[in-house]
């Protein structure tokens, strides 16, 4: 069930739960709405009408209003926080997997979309980094967010918060560009992904997680997480805002150098998560397919 990134699904189809069953209408590419010339009555429902943002008010309302129990690790936000372990697991995969040999201490982390901080914190402590700069449109959440670091005076000089969209960031690129757990609730993807790669150097990662737009996927997230047993609170999830690992495959396969058109990315890597209830998040081999899945891919030039 293809759909275009380019823009966000018909807002038709939005406007009552979505059906597993349902697909949204392609157009051919030069067809495909842009942010700075749709008309306001085509827009997501709730979404931000600054052209220049992918930002979603709604979201970023309903994330902040979530905020005092961010780093409550028994709370709503417990899924993140049994998630982690295995966003550094994929990061260090990634690394590893690299034709050319990379560095192994002084990485630059750029966490967009860092919430009340649980993977920048982290990352922030490992002997290995430099520095972690988290960003989030939610004010409140980052004041959520510096209160909890201000804990850890080792964090000081290491980590840094930002009230800022990607799309208004000035910051040097870094090595590692982390976006867990974000990308399913902006408005327009492919603008959102071409302002956020353009913060990883040569040679350096960009570190994804989402979910895959499939049935299954719908009933364990939508249905099962938020109707029926209340893990995840009531809207966290769209499911016509998903995106399958093939659509991101294409994004960067067509994210070209200007002129000769040689790659500016290599392969990418993909590793499928599951939540099994008591235990927490387990690799399972081919499950990108159909639920949570962590992307990653290297910048070659």
């Amino acid at each position: 069930m293809r759909s275009p990134l380019l823009r966000p699904a018909a807002p038709w189809a939005l406007l009552r739960r979505p059906s597993p069953l349902s697909s949204r209408p392609l157009l051919p590419p030069q067809q495909l709405p842009q942010p700075s010339t749709q008309p306001r009555s085509q827009c997501r429902p709730h979404s931000t009408t600054t052209a220049t943002s992918s930002v979603n008010e709604t979201e970023i309302s309903h994330f902040s209003s979530l905020a005092s129990s961010w780093w409550d690790p028994h709370g709503p936000s417990r899924p993140l926080h049994l998630m982690n372990p295995h966003r550094h697991d994929f990061i260090v995969s990634c690394l590893s997997s690299s034709p050319s040999p990379s560095p192994t201490t002084n990485f630059t982390y750029l966490d967009v979309g860092c919430g009340g901080g649980i993977f920048a914190e982290s990352a922030a402590r490992l002997p290995t980094t430099l520095s972690v700069t988290g960003i989030d449109a939610s004010p409140v959440i980052l004041a959520v967010a510096r209160q909890h670091a201000k804990r850890d005076p080792s964090l000081t000089q290491k980590l840094a918060y930002i009230n800022s969209p990607v799309e208004s960031l000035v910051l040097p690129p870094v090595d590692i560009v982390t976006c867990f757990e974000v990308i399913e609730h902006v408005d327009y993807p492919s603008q959102f992904l071409s302002e956020l790669v353009k913060f990883v150097k040569p040679g350096g990662w960009v570190i994804m997680s989402t979910i895959a737009r499939t049935w299954t996927s719908w009933v364990t997230t939508n249905l099962v997480a938020e109707d029926i047993l209340g893990v995840v609170p009531k809207g966290t999830h769209d499911w016509n805002k998903y995106l399958h690992e093939y659509e991101l495959r294409d994004w960067f396969k067509k994210d070209r150098e200007e002129g000769d058109g040689r790659p500016k990315w290599g392969e990418a890597r993909v590793m499928g998560v599951v939540f099994v209830p008591g235990c927490g998040w387990k690799e399972v081999r081919g499950s990108e397919k159909i639920g949570n899945y962590f992307f990653g891919v290297q910048r070659l030039a």
